[in-house]
């Protein structure tokens, strides 16, 4: 069994990694780039099971994918971002699982990148070579970026894939040490593909769905998870623009306290498209995308969520005429 063979599409890409390994032409660094959700984490895990196989006896090989598929391979180490909580660092999962609710997002911190250190500092166990994997690297600050770029000048009998949206999102000194492998937006068909796959049937019967996953199966399923944790009622009452300041001010309100941020800047992007596209058939006056596209930002910046949203639906209010 292939390790990509959970992947669909990206046909270039994979073929880059595997000559890499076929020829023994392999980097000591690389960064997957693109949009989250089109396929980067699963491209990493695949690479890094060819990686931890190579000159490995074929034999082995399943025993290899078991260990990996556990988390528990001697030469694999996987970063996330992660919270700092009592002198913990817990990853976004496990702050959901202890009901710990942060504004601010996780990020990669110099801890993290000190356990790589040390992680490399030791000559592999099983594999010939060590893998690292840092997940959402553009969440790393400068210190913890510095600390990383001493590690990728020296990093042994190691590779390290960092994933990323951009390579504009790391320092320029990171991204000269990695090999770039681009990764692109998924074509319909293979969208499609995908959502059958998984069994997601009611995703690809809903146009704005599809229409704000723009190619990707993660933003598709993380769409209907968000959508689904709205209440109906509070969503229809966004889709009407408030009439007054009352109900635009209630309506910020059940927002703040019914939805947390994450959720908030999702329905942002869904909003966005409902009022564009009915402003497209003529249905709706035109600023409201605008008015939007700044609370996001301001969301984004950390303002206050309830404020963000009085700011936003009080703007709203001289213009709304027409139903969505």
């Amino acid at each position: 069994m292939s390790p990509f063979e959970t992947l669909i599409g990206h046909q270039t890409s994979i073929e880059l990694l595997k000559q890499a390994v076929a020829k023994d032409r392999i980097a000591p660094a690389y960064l997957f780039v693109g949009s989250p959700g089109i396929g980067r984490r699963l491209a990493a895990l695949g690479f890094s099971e060819l990686l931890l196989r190579h000159n490995i006896p074929p034999d082995k090989h399943p025993l290899i994918h078991q260990k990996l598929t556990a988390q528990n391979h001697p030469d694999f180490l996987w970063v996330q971002p992660t919270y700092q909580h009592q002198n913990q660092l817990l990853t976004a999962q496990e702050a959901a699982e202890s009901g710990l609710k942060r504004k601010a997002p996780p990020k990669i911190r110099i801890e993290q990148i000190r356990d790589i250190g040390q992680f490399l500092s030791r000559p592999p166990l099983e594999a010939t070579r060590a893998v690292v994997v840092i997940e959402d690297a553009h969440t790393m600050a400068e210190g913890a970026a510095n600390a990383l770029l001493k590690t990728l000048e020296e990093p042994g009998r190691a590779t390290i894939i960092l994933i990323s949206p951009s390579a504009d999102a790391l320092l320029p000194t990171l991204v000269s040490r990695c090999q770039r492998i681009p990764f692109y937006r998924l074509a319909e068909a293979e969208l499609q593909q995908v959502l059958d796959n998984l069994g997601r049937e009611e995703i690809k019967q809903d146009e704005t769905l599809l229409a704000i996953a723009q190619g990707s199966p993660g933003a598709a399923i993380l769409a209907q998870e968000h959508l689904q944790t709205i209440p109906q009622d509070l969503l229809n009452q966004l889709l009407t623009p408030p009439k007054t300041a009352l109900a635009a001010l209630q309506l910020a309100k059940e927002l703040d306290k019914t939805l947390d941020t994450e959720v908030q800047l999702w329905l942002i992007d869904y909003l966005q498209y409902r009022y564009w596209h009915n402003q497209q058939r003529g249905q709706l006056e035109g600023g409201f995308v605008r008015q939007l596209e700044q609370a996001k930002k301001n969301l984004l910046a950390y303002a206050q969520p309830r404020l963000v949203w009085e700011c936003t639906l009080l703007s709203l209010i001289p213009r709304s005429r027409d139903r969505v």
